[in-house]
Formats: C-alpha cells, structure tokens, sequence
C-alpha cells in the first residue's frame, strides 16, 4: 500500500491547476491525514465497478483521486481515447462530440476533454454554449461519431458534476466497454496535455446545425390532429437548468399553448438557490412551480430537471387539488397514447415493442398481454434500455417507447436515450387532445386502470451509510429461512411469495431445471419479489443498491380491482419490510 506522502507528491507532481493543487497542499501542512486518506487513498470508479450504475464519473467537486476535478477528468478522457482508438473503427476520422451543461466547471472540463482528444488526432466536435443533455447522443448518430461525452451531474446537487459517455451507437456504455475504460484510464493516468492553445480553431462546431436537425426529429412527435385551445397553458421550470430554450422552442414548433415560465428557475443557475436538490422528484421540489400555476390559475405543470433528460408533470384538479404524476403513472400513459396513435395508422400490433426496466410498473406487461405488442423489461438504467430498444429494432420490431420509473422517457428512433424536451411536448400533446375531449388527464389515467387494471406504486428508500451492514441485510434475505434450498423470505405482510428472481447471485425461480435469469446480472444487490393473493391482488417488490448513493431503494407495486384494498396492503408491506426484513431499527436505517 502506498503512503500518503507517496499519494500527496504524486498529486502535486501531476495537477496543474493552482486552486486544487493548494487545496492537497494545505491538507497536507495542516496535517489533515484523515481527509487525505478520503481524498487520495481510493479512485473515482468509472463506469459499473463495484456498486457504480453510471455510465462514465459523477461526484463531489474537490481536489483528490476520489473527487471530480481536472486532473480526473483528464486521465478520463486520455483512458477513453485511448479505448476508443483501439476499439472503434474509422475511431480518429469519424470523431468525437462534447457537449456540457451550466454546472461550475462544466465548460472548463467539456474543453480538457477535448483538448485531450484534438491531441490525439481525433476529429472533435465541441458543442458551444449550453446543450441539454440528449444533444450528445443525437449527434453522436447524426455525425456518425465514435463516442460522445456530456459533462453533466444531472439532478444532484450543486457540489457535483460528471463525465458521462456515449458509445458509437448513441447509447450510453454498457459491458464489456465500462470495465475496458476503466482499465484503460488506470493504464493512462500522466497528464499529457493540459489547455491546448487555441481549442476552438481546432475544433469543429456543428452546434447550430445540429441543434436544428434535432428539432427536425423531433418533429416526428408531433400529432397529426392536435388542435389548439386558448385556454388552455402551462406552467413550466426549468429547476435552474438548461432547458428553457429547448423546450420552448419545442412548443412553438409544435404549435402549443404558450407556457408560463417560473421565472425564478428560468435561467441556468449552479447554485440552484431555490431547490436543494434540484431533482423534480424530490419532496417540494415542484413547490414554487405550483405556487405560480395556482397565481396564474395554471391546471398543469411541467418540469425538467437540470440537464433537461428527465421530466415530471402535474395537474390541478376542481377542487384545488394538485397531483404530481409517478413516473410510472406518466410512463403508462405515454404508452397508452402511442398504442392508440399506432393502432389508428393501421400498423400490425405484432411489430410493435415498448421497454421498461424491471423496477419500474408492470402496467404497460399488463397493456402488452392484452393488446398483443411485444413487452421486454431489461436493468435499471437507459444504457440497457437504449441497447435492449436497439436489439428489438434488428429483430425487426419498431420501438417509440421506453421508461423506467425514475422520471424517463425514451420517444421515437432519433435518440436511445431519455428526453425532457421530448416528454415535455408528448405530454402537452395529451392534454390537448383530452381536452378536446372533455378530459383531463386523471381521468384519462383512470380509464386506463379500468382497462388494464389498478395499479399503484411505492417506491422510497432506506439510508445506509455503511456498505459492509447492507451486505449483511442482504445475505439476510437470501438465508431467511434454515429449512429450504434456496432460503429466501416465504411471506410479506401475509401474501405469499409466489416467485423470486435475484439479480445478484443468478437465480430465477420461475425458470427450472436451470434457474437462471433471463435478465443480465446486476453491479450491486438486487432482488425481485412477486406474491399473490386468492382474490387475484397482485404485488411486485424489487430491492436493491444505489448506484450512485448510500441507499437501499425499494420498488412497490399493487395491482388488483379495489384502489382502498391497494393502498392498504402497500402501507402493510412498507411496514413489514421495513421492521422485518429490512430490521431498519436494529441496523439505525434512515428514512426520507
């Protein structure tokens, strides 16, 4: 093992930048070994390793191998060219696109990256200003590039930011080329190239043309028979970000109804001073939005959260009350909508597909088993379900739609990836059409329920700081009982657990003689459990690691004839899970 003092003069021997080079320093004179170890012992993970779900870097912004900074974002971008060059074809000809977001250092970073690149002979095209995130892999496919990097932390918090990759094919990185990067950053760690002189003359900028084009795919959304109604407007924010251009842009396009900015999140901002997490699925997130609808006398809002790829909305009903709808509430009716509109073009139902991933609702297994459309749940994030939409399409399926229960929301062909602005106009697009029809969109949601069955979800977490205690609770779970082969937990809150599918050690109890998963293995813990009642209640439970924080998330889900019945047996299940299984106060588990 190295000493610190060893790991201190290797960073002061490599950093250039004065700020973060004074802040070892300082550590170091001030004897500060204990920050020290934090910062310099271990390494930002790339990629999957170890319980890590990204696709690239995401974390605090500070001086230190364990922190985002330039040096790190260097030896990252000098590990990718390296793997690219020696794994894509045409690598250095056909290019690399760069984009970032507003956050502190997310412009100096986006131009080290391409520094990097242009010194090692790739075509490199940097996108000027400020893009949303799905602008990367659009034009990762519509140039034709190698890869793409967007410099971004999405919706953490303002000490944050990241790296995040794309791959040739416009999706973001999945294995073997996560381990293959990481590997190849570890091999490439001395600093070739700080600023290069001039970057911009040496980079090609397409940000306009692209930019346009990306409209122009979008425009494929765009429903034939949307009529307009005065009035009728939404309210929208931005939550600090970089959306507000983008999505209005989309509107005027697409001839909607004008919408009413919060003003005090309009404009990039990476303080985020009036969200702490500027996450629209956070609790009270969507606060000042709501206080300006109701000023405005606004029935709907819509939301997107920093770097523009997520989107959440909500609706006033009569009475006043306001409903901010699931993601898995939004997905189904997503779905539902772009069934109708391919069902009415007259295309064969059996070429239609639609992915979710395996935590999110099974509704729209529900929709596919009664309409005839094919239905694949793939792992939780969009870099599997970019790739498993990908998959379909060579099977000769046409995919428009994929989700996961975290507020995203893949449309259409152009992108393999999640899109706010995309979401935006979709879901505005739906309001006028029920409108037109004397509906809002609850009560369109409770139709649906009444075709496909009620389905309601919980989905919350546990807070555990400590890796070696969640360990424990989930060897707990997989030996629960001393008299079976395999040991899992028989009942929750009085169903019975009538299958198990675990992610972690490759076991499917619904798939004899092998009991292997169809799904692939995940990076961290995670278990699904299904139970059944005799009245045919329904229930899907999936637990499992945080990729990128120190929680044990859960996903809940309830489906049967009775809303009152549902919402019962979810707070029992929550309560069982926590006290038995969980043993949350034994363990000093956090709760939101």
């Amino acid at each position: 093992m190295a000493s610190l003092e060893s790991l201190v003069s290797e960073w002061l021997r490599f950093d250039k930048n004065p700020a973060t080079r004074l802040e070892i320093q300082r550590l170091w004179d001030d004897g500060n070994t204990v920050e020290l170890e934090l910062r310099l012992r271990t390494r930002i993970e790339f990629g999957t390793a170890g319980m890590k779900s990204l696709t690239g870097l995401r974390g605090r912004m500070a001086a230190g191998w364990s922190c985002m900074n330039d040096l790190i974002v260097i030896q990252a971008s000098q590990g990718l060219c390296h793997y690219v060059m020696n794994t894509v074809d045409n690598a250095l000809s056909r290019g690399v696109v760069i984009g970032h977001d507003h956050r502190h250092n997310s412009e100096r970073w986006a131009e080290l990256t391409a520094s990097v690149f242009v010194n090692s002979g790739f075509k490199t095209y940097l996108h000027r200003g400020l893009v949303h995130t799905p602008m990367v892999p659009f034009s990762v496919q519509a140039l034709s590039a190698s890869c793409g990097i967007m410099i971004t932390a999405s919706h953490n918090p303002k000490d944050d930011n990241g790296y995040k990759v794309y791959w040739e094919n416009a999706v973001q990185i999945i294995g073997p080329h996560d381990k293959g990067i990481s590997a190849a950053i570890k091999d490439n760690v001395e600093p070739r190239t700080w600023m290069t002189d001039e970057l911009h003359s040496l980079c090609e900028d397409r940000t306009q043309e692209m930019i346009d084009a990306y409209f122009s795919a979008l425009s494929s959304l765009k429903r034939s028979k949307s009529s307009n109604h005065p009035q009728l407007s939404f309210v929208n924010t931005s939550m600090h970000g970089v959306s507000d251009p983008f999505v209005t842009r989309a509107f005027q396009s697409f001839d909607l109804p004008p919408l009413k900015p919060v003003q005090e999140q309009q404009q990039p901002d990476p303080d985020f001073p009036t969200v702490t997490f500027p996450n629209p699925e956070e609790k009270g997130a969507l606060d000042l939005a709501l206080r300006t609808a109701d000023a405005h006398q606004v029935q709907y809002v819509l939301a997107q959260d920093p770097d523009a790829d997520r989107f959440c909305a909500a609706e006033k009903s009569s009475s006043g009350q306001w409903t901010v709808f699931t993601g898995d509430q939004l997905g189904a009716l997503f779905a539902a909508q772009i069934l109708e509109e391919y069902k009415a073009a007259g295309k064969p139902i059996g070429k239609l597909a639609m992915v979710a991933s395996t935590v999110s609702s099974k509704m729209i297994e529900a929709m596919a088993e009664k309409e005839g459309f094919k239905f694949m749940e793939c792992l939780t994030g969009f870099k599997f379900i970019g790739n498993t939409a990908l998959n379909l399409v060579q099977q000769g399926y046409e995919v428009p739609f994929g989700y996961e229960e975290a507020i995203g929301y893949m449309f259409g062909s152009y992108i393999r990836d999640k899109d706010g602005v995309a979401a935006s106009v979709a879901f505005a697009q739906l309001v006028v059409s029920l409108v037109g029809q004397g509906k809002t969109v609850l009560s369109y949601l409770e139709e649906l329920y009444q075709r496909y069955g009620y389905f309601q979800t919980s989905n919350s977490y546990f807070v555990c700081k400590d890796p070696s205690t969640i360990d424990k609770i989930f060897e707990r779970l997989r030996n629960y009982h001393s008299d079976t082969t395999p040991a899992y937990p028989k009942q929750i809150a009085g169903m019975a657990i009538t299958s198990v599918v675990d992610l972690t050690t490759g076991y499917d109890s619904t798939n004899p003689p092998t009991y292997k998963p169809s799904l692939p293995l995940s990076s961290g813990h995670m278990i699904q459990f299904r139970a059944r009642k005799e009245d045919g209640t329904k229930l899907v439970l999936t637990i499992r690691t945080s990729g990128t924080e120190p929680k044990i998330k859960y996903y809940l889900e309830a489906q049967g004839e009775d809303p009152t019945t549902v919402q019962n047996l979810l707070k029992a299940v929550v309560e069982d899970l926590g006290s038995t299984w969980m043993e949350a106060e034994r363990h000093n588990l956090g709760r939101p």
